[in-house]
């Protein structure tokens, strides 16, 4: 049975810490469209309180998260334990996303020291946190970052960088607005 929690406290704080993997799910409104769910490594989420939550949105093949917070701003966050003792972590809660060309994503990147480039920032006030047993979860062993991601990012130039994330992540699979190159942007 699933047992609720009214805060992020000591107890779901560590097991949030010693996750090396989480999932982020999203959908736009309505019975059309895409759920998405993607996965993220690296040390790239940080708890702010007791109900609220940021993590490092560094880029990948689709704009999906960005568009659906856009949208409606849902978005469930799920951990599991793929070593110790089984268990499942969400958290539900209404979401944004600071991109890095928009105000106020300098102060929030600072967050995550380790990452120079990062597509945007979501930030995500929780308004359900919930555990439940995991017993159909495997174990796997850890073995370490793949660091592509990383790498990709760190030999373009900021300008590249940039003009590539507005050409890859103009909209969603689904039609929604991604991101927008700011007028008077050559």
């Amino acid at each position: 049975m699933a047992k609720t929690s009214p805060r992020i406290d000591d107890r779901i704080a560590a097991f949030i810490k010693a996750q090396k993997m989480f999932f982020v799910a999203t959908a736009p409104s309505g019975s059309e469209g895409h759920v998405n769910v993607s996965p993220k490594g690296y040390d790239s989420f940080r708890i702010l309180g007791p109900k609220k939550v940021a993590y490092l949105d560094l880029g990948g093949s689709g704009i999906e998260t960005v568009a659906h917070l856009r949208q409606n701003g849902r978005i469930t966050f799920m951990f599991c334990a793929f070593e110790g003792k089984a268990n499942i972590l969400r958290l539900y809660g209404q979401g944004e996303a600071i991109c890095f060309d928009e105000p106020g994503f300098d102060e929030k990147l600072a967050l995550f020291p380790d990452f120079p480039k990062a597509r945007a920032i979501i930030t995500a006030d929780i308004t359900r946190i919930q555990d439940s047993c995991g017993w159909g979860v495997p174990f796997y062993e850890f073995a370490g970052e793949r660091d592509q991601l990383i790498r990709t990012n760190a030999h373009r130039s900021d300008e590249d960088w940039r003009e590539r994330r507005y050409a890859s992540n103009a909209e969603s699979i689904d039609g929604l607005p991604g991101l927008v190159k700011p007028e008077g942007d050559a």
